[in-house]
């Protein structure tokens, strides 16, 4: 059904503007799968993947404009170099749980922001970097559906790499993970090389999702591209949607992408637009905290089973008053 809703989408966007804001949900919806391969998988809560798409979109731009490196291997590149990247990062936030690794997430935004508007020479600053489109002689109508197409199929092969880990032995070690850590370690579950390896996986998805945009965008600006509110756009829209679900974050990022471009339409550039979406995630924590799909599928299975039971009790009384009946039948 995902499928056929890609391809059909851009046959029925009224116009370009819808079609862009298409290709921004999908961003997002990449982005939420990405990270839900740490949050989801782990239970670790980050705010700094935002910055690490971030690095994706600078890392493709800086290759096309200053090595010469035609614009998909660029992409490629990129994400095998943010991904490498992350091992570092990984090995120095992932030895610590809980709110300290939210505070070294959050703290790993604010070094790549002040590195990238800081290092001008090459990234252009405050300035930002202007990255080539990699079809240049394409109206803008088709430039937005051919990378809706793109996005779309990076979504599919992020959801399956989550579909394949999540039946997977070194999935459920990485589950026993997020329900307790001390124990699965115990057991002879190598916890940290768990959480590095899925770091390494998510920062590549995420990278490339960065890469996608600075190829589609055409214009990086550090103050956006690190930006914690990216990070925490990310997971509200895993959280709304359900992390423990293939197609939970699928689902937040239409929601929360969605309401994003419409505030931003209606507000302009207040930030009445943060409000709502603070608000918003308020909802979400107060009245659905496991997410949209598990409280759905949830509030089904009670009213099945409490169906069921009245189904079963009705039966019984049934079978009880035609005993009855049966019992004063063989005596008179």
């Amino acid at each position: 059904m995902l499928i056929a809703a890609i391809l059909v989408f851009p046959s029925l966007a009224p116009n370009p503007y819808i079609l862009s804001s298409g290709v921004i949900v999908l961003n997002w919806a990449v982005l939420a799968t990405a990270w839900n391969f740490v949050g989801g998988f782990t239970g670790y809560i980050s705010l700094g993947h935002g910055a690490l798409a971030g690095l994706g979109g600078y890392a493709t731009g800086l290759l096309i404009t200053k090595a010469g490196i035609p614009s998909f291997v660029a992409l490629i590149l990129a994400a095998v170099l943010v991904a490498a990247l992350a091992v570092p990062i990984g090995f120095a936030a992932l030895r610590v749980r809980g709110a300290s690794f939210v505070i070294v997430s959050i703290a790993l935004v604010l070094i790549l922001l002040l590195v990238f508007q800081s290092w001008s020479s090459v990234t252009g600053g405050s300035r930002g970097l202007v990255v080539p489109r990699p079809f240049p002689g394409m109206l803008r109508p088709e430039h937005h559906r051919a990378f809706f197409f793109l996005y779309g199929g990076l979504l599919i092969l992020a959801l399956a790499t989550w579909w394949l880990l999540d039946r997977s032995r070194f999935g459920m070690g990485l589950k026993a993970i997020r329900e307790d850590e001390d124990k699965a370690e115990s057991l002879g579950t190598p916890t940290f090389a768990y959480k590095l390896t899925v770091f390494v996986v998510s920062t590549a998805f995420t990278a490339l999702a960065g890469g996608l945009y600075a190829l589609w965008f055409g214009d990086l600006d550090p103050v956006f591209q690190f930006s914690v509110l990216t990070g925490s756009y990310i997971v509200l829209m895993a959280l709304l949607g359900g992390v423990r679900n293939l197609f939970g974050p699928v689902l937040g990022a239409i929601v929360v992408g969605i309401a994003l471009e419409y505030f931003k339409v209606e507000f302009g550039s207040t930030p009445l637009h943060l409000v709502t979406t603070g608000l918003l995630l308020g909802l979400v924590v107060m009245f659905m905290p496991d997410g949209v799909i598990p409280s759905v599928t949830g509030l089904a299975q009670r009213l099945r089973k409490r169906e069921q039971s009245s189904i079963r009790e009705f039966t019984a009384a049934d079978l009880a008053e035609q005993r009855k009946r049966d019992r004063e039948g063989a005596t008179s």
